[in-house]
């Protein structure tokens, strides 16, 4: 019987130290396999339907993760899309509340509205600041910047109370945190980081037909919205999609090809095997941290540890081998199932020197 660590020895062999998830995920030997195999496709003159059928297993191994049937995910290309969705159904004047230092992707398309009310709060107060006006509360279940955990629970029960939609971006906590889509109004994840698939394939959850989409206007459909989508190549479609398809956009076919592969994994693995897998190697870090006399960020549950000052110290620890991030004058360091107490022990002796 396979373990934890054989089915990740098996699909992972990096020639570095890669700390760096959060920006994206190692392609595991059999994402690159199906990568191969589609563009085999492609360079002989084979017929496309295998691709399009990974769409769709991407699609149900997604919705398996998610917590939801696959009726409810669209399949996109990135999250600023998605946002720029959600965006575009609110009414002017509506007030959107967002955390300080949220990710781009997911606040921009509120922004560039021009006539919505974005009211920013910091991270730890979003429950408590909203209100009977807030008509919509986006924020990341992980942050990017730091690795910070919103209090979802927090948030869904109070935009309950007040009558307020959830947008929940699981893009730096899909594959690690387990996600409950079906507890929010709209959640978005990219594939490429901690899911660990090509760049290009993104999801979105939405409520179901007989909740009327949650409001959603499919305005970027084309073909591949249509009930049949090979019926709708010409024309207005006549009838879009009853299920979330709807709001699907053009395939980034290879991407999708990748990405069914690499879902795979996750569910062999088990988010949960993951999730503990990738704190305790987060906790190391922490705790050799404090011995060298820094304080990171607090993010309790997060496998993205943030050090204040140290982020000028990534080029020198690319050059050795050691990939992580700077961000905001901060040293990133995330962990995922192919990292190993000894890539955590390298960096705190890289950062002790």
């Amino acid at each position: 019987m396979d373990t934890f660590e054989s089915l990740v020895r098996a699909e992972f062999a990096p020639r570095n130290t890669y700390l760096n998830t959060a920006s994206s995920g190692l392609l595991p030997a059999r994402a690159v396999a199906a990568l191969s195999a589609a563009a085999r496709l492609r360079a002989e003159g084979l017929p496309l339907d295998p691709l399009f059928e990974d769409v769709e297993a991407a699609r149900a191994a997604f919705a398996r993760l998610a917590g939801v049937p696959a009726s409810r995910v669209a399949a996109g290309p990135s999250v600023s899309v998605h946002s720029g969705l959600i965006a575009a159904a609110l009414p002017a004047g509506a007030e959107v509340l967002t955390a300080e230092g949220e990710f781009t992707s997911v606040v921009q398309p509120f922004h560039a509205r021009g006539d919505l009310k974005v009211r920013t709060v910091a991270l730890d107060r979003l429950a408590d600041s909203v209100r009977p006006g807030t008509a919509l509360i986006a924020v990341s279940a992980a942050q990017s910047a730091d690795g910070r955990v919103a209090a979802l629970s927090a948030v869904r029960e109070v935009a309950r109370t007040h009558g307020a939609r959830t947008y929940v971006d699981f893009s730096q906590a899909g594959g690690w945190l387990p996600i409950d889509a079906g507890s929010y109004d709209y959640t978005v994840c990219t594939g490429f980081k901690w899911l660990l698939g090509p760049h290009g394939a993104a999801f979105l959850v939405v409520p179901e037909e007989a909740a009327d989409f949650g409001g959603l206007t499919p305005l970027l459909a084309g073909w591949v919205a249509g009930e049949d989508p090979w019926a709708s190549c010409y024309g207005p479609i006549a009838e879009l999609a009853h299920s979330a398809r709807r709001f699907d956009l053009g395939y980034a076919l290879f991407s999708y090809a990748g990405l069914r592969a690499s879902l795979s994994l996750i569910e062999e693995l088990g988010v949960q095997a993951v999730h503990a897998h990738d704190l305790a190697l987060a906790d190391r870090f922490r705790a050799g941290l404090a011995t060298l006399g820094h304080e990171p960020v607090p993010a309790p549950g997060s496998a993205i540890v943030s050090v204040p000052g140290l982020g000028a110290r990534q080029p020198e620890l690319s050059a050795a081998g050691i990939e992580v991030s700077n961000r905001a004058g901060h040293l990133r360091a995330s962990f995922h199932l192919y990292n190993t107490p000894a890539d955590v022990d390298r960096l705190l002796d890289a950062l002790a020197t």
